[in-house]
């Protein structure tokens, strides 16, 4: 491909991931994937030119643009190399009109920004939640000890916390075929620490999901106790079979709800467990390094319905703890409305129930809990806070 066919590329990739952000489509990688596997004649270089526009373009705009050129064309403000190849030749853009406006740059839409504010995440902190993501891995202690990776970094706040160069293919590494090893960003490594799982416990993962948090609570456990990984979602909780498999992890149970009648497959679970741990499903504001066109995704209406989620499942993990034990709630969200404000609303909602102070290894106090931001912790952002049931 010519630099002039990668930005023609750049540009009809961005209309397809704007349209998909628009309407709750499929997320940028896949349709990266997907377009490249429609294109074989394009080399590995061409993929990753393509792909590292089409991300810079992303990471650039807070607002979602009204297309990919008018995306494109904010990249190239300032750079007249780059507008030369907006020539109109072929598989090529076409060139720039004397009119023609790019897209305004910024963190994210206008209307997010002012929550973040409000939600105590100073101006100067809101450029670090668009960077790149660094590459963490949680050493399983589960498994030997793995050899020591060229390169890598130990993150001393949380222990078996690694940080591996960018780009490392992890999955082509021995440690992580035999099971040594995970993928999992030092933040969540850090508030998965607030249940404070040990050996002979019943835990219960609410929202496991595919079971990175889970694979933690085993490896904390010691594979000694019971761990219940649950979920509403099919497709992703299958993944965690596999997972514990290849971790070594024997005390994990999986378990499917039913959105609305999650009560009745735990019955047997009801006031009986040491901890729940809820990572909540939430806006994802913490995690915009990893998937930067989520800004484009989240609008008032989702927010709001994912507040009434959130509050639930607190309700149905409440439900489960014993006396004496511990909801630990966590999302990796920035807002307050997911993160400080529900705790307090359950609280205020559920007598008999206290906070903990947290000593987590990094974060800041936040309200009834702890927060980490990209900016201040370098992990992705959290809020967490540890509920305790009286006796």
């Amino acid at each position: 491909m010519t630099p002039s066919a990668r930005i023609q590329a750049a540009i009809d990739l961005l209309d397809a991931i704007t349209a998909a952000a628009r309407d709750s489509g499929a997320a940028a990688d896949t349709i990266i994937a997907k377009y490249f596997g429609q294109r074989r004649y394009a080399g590995s270089k061409d993929r990753r030119a393509v792909r590292e526009l089409v991300y810079a373009a992303i990471r650039m705009l807070g607002e979602r643009p009204e297309s990919g050129r008018a995306a494109m064309l904010a990249l190239a403000e300032g750079d007249a190399e780059m507008r030369a190849l907006f020539d109109g030749s072929a598989h090529a853009p076409a060139a720039i009109g004397a009119d023609e406006k790019a897209a305004v740059r910024g963190v994210a839409p206008a209307w997010i920004v002012k929550k973040l504010l409000a939600s105590g995440i100073a101006a100067e902190e809101l450029p670090a939640l668009i960077d790149r993501a660094p590459l963490d891995i949680r050493i399983n202690r589960l498994k030997p000890a793995p050899a020591p990776i060229e390169g890598a970094q130990e993150i001393t706040a949380v222990d078996g916390a690694w940080r591996l160069p960018s780009g490392t293919n992890v999955e082509a590494l021995e440690a992580f075929r035999e099971g040594a090893l995970e993928v999992q960003d030092a933040g969540s490594q850090i508030v998965a620490t607030a249940a404070e799982a040990s050996a002979g416990q019943r835990v219960v993962d609410l929202c496991a999901g595919a079971g990175g948090k889970t694979l933690a609570l085993a490896a904390a456990m010691g594979n000694q106790g019971v761990l219940l990984a649950t979920d509403t979602d099919r497709a992703r909780l299958s993944r965690l079979t596999p997972r514990a498999e290849r971790a070594g992890a024997t005390i994990i149970e999986t378990r499917l709800l039913n959105p609305g009648r999650e009560m009745e497959a735990l019955e047997d679970w009801a006031d009986s467990a040491d901890c729940v741990l809820v990572d909540a499903p939430c806006s994802g504001t913490g995690t915009w390094r990893r998937n930067p066109e989520a800004r484009w995704r989240l609008t008032p209406d989702r927010i709001a319905r994912l507040v009434r989620v959130q509050s639930e499942v607190m309700t149905v993990a409440a439900a489960l703890v014993k006396p004496g034990g511990t909801l630990v709630y966590i999302v990796c969200s920035l807002l307050d409305e997911e993160g400080a404000g529900q705790v307090s609303a359950f609280l205020a909602a559920n007598a008999g129930w206290t906070i903990d102070t947290l000593a987590l290894p990094a974060g800041r106090p936040h309200g009834p809990g702890v927060r980490l931001t990209p900016a201040h912790d370098a992990t992705d952002g959290f809020f967490v806070a540890r509920l305790r049931r009286a006796c």
